[in-house]
């Protein structure tokens, strides 16, 4: 999936089309960073099993496997998943040497984390104005984030603009605005100490007279187990609510891969607060345990909307099952091509 087709709502007439050929010119150089940004995972998962793909496909391997899995994060009902699928498709198809299997490992993950629908991977942006409201904890890269999708929308020719509605800390607020002067969009923000939801009237107030095509609202970084902080945010969805009914059009909570488990239970209690459209999983680079990305889809049916493998502008990408699933798990001649 390129950066044009993840937002649902924009007509392909109204993409640049030396954006759409740029993208395709740079796919591949993209995806070989990407797969080398994740080769600690990639490593973590090769030591796990070393040794074991040169004595054939057996229990023992399987074994190894399933081991492997649990400690890059899967979890256990995942992995006794993917293991039992693997050993089905490994005996039909007569699966003896390493790298087959590998590839044969790799698919299988590929179609545990593909959403049955995958037009819930995209982000709805066809509402005018888009509300995007994102939520997590402190050091996730909200901020970083709303930035690097605001310059992804700026490309296709929308109009962006941020509220800083994460009002408890000044750096949160010039962070934003440090952002905005880079993408070059407009930015709503009051001074420190203010009430997080007037902020959020007002940036929508101000995207409807201003002619904004998506909202992009930035919020405290509150640990999910401040019952008060929760509480708050939950007033923040209603008041965009009740200003604009249908809205948020998409609530994306994002995750620090290198959290592992806590993400998840993270996530569950996000998901009592807002709906949660969707995850931002960042710092994939940063873990050897990538399987976290099957444990959330598995345990929580939230789509993965996006991925951070690096510090670049390029390195927040689009989630693609097939892509992350080969870079990690496949074989050595399915991560080089």
């Amino acid at each position: 999936m390129e950066w044009h087709e993840v937002f649902k709502g924009v007509a392909e007439s109204e993409i640049p089309a030396a954006l759409i050929a740029e993208e395709q010119r740079e796919r591949r150089p993209l995806l070989r960073r990407m797969r080398r940004n994740l080769g600690k995972a990639r490593g973590a998962l090769r030591e796990q099993l070393k040794g074991a793909l040169y004595v054939g496909v057996d229990r023992r391997l399987f074994d190894q496997v399933e081991e492997a899995l649990v400690a890059a994060d899967v979890g256990v009902e995942g992995t006794v998943k993917i293991v039992a699928e693997l050993e089905e498709r490994a005996d039909a198809k007569h699966i003896e040497a390493r790298e087959p299997f590998l590839d044969e490992l790799a698919a299988v993950i590929a179609d545990a984390v593909r959403p049955a629908d995958p037009d819930r991977q995209r982000i709805d942006v066809g509402a005018r104005p888009t509300v995007i409201l994102m939520v997590g904890v402190n050091g996730t890269g909200k901020t970083t984030t709303i930035g690097k999708i605001a310059w992804r929308l700026k490309q296709l020719g929308l109009t962006p603009l941020m509220v800083a509605g994460d009002t408890f800390r000044a750096a949160a607020v010039e962070q934003l605005t440090e952002w905005a002067k880079r993408v070059g969009c407009e930015i709503v923000k009051q001074a420190e100490g203010g009430d997080p939801a007037a902020v959020v009237y007002d940036g929508i107030d101000a995207a409807r007279s201003r002619g904004a095509d998506v909202v992009l609202i930035d919020t405290a970084g509150r640990l999910h187990t401040q019952v008060n902080l929760m509480r708050e945010l939950d007033k923040v969805r209603r008041v965009i609510e009740r200003q604009l009914p249908g809205a948020p059009h998409e609530t994306l909570l994002v995750l620090d891969a290198t959290t592992g488990q806590n993400g998840l239970r993270q996530a569950e209690e996000f998901r009592k607060a807002v709906d949660l459209t969707g995850v931002v999983l960042t710092k994939l680079d940063g873990t050897a345990k990538g399987g976290i990305v099957v444990a959330i889809h598995d345990r929580l049916g939230i789509p993965i909307k996006l991925i951070g493998v690096g510090e670049q502008l390029e390195d927040l990408r689009p989630f693609e099952a097939d892509e992350f699933a080969s870079a990690i798990f496949g074989s050595d001649d399915e991560a080089s091509d």
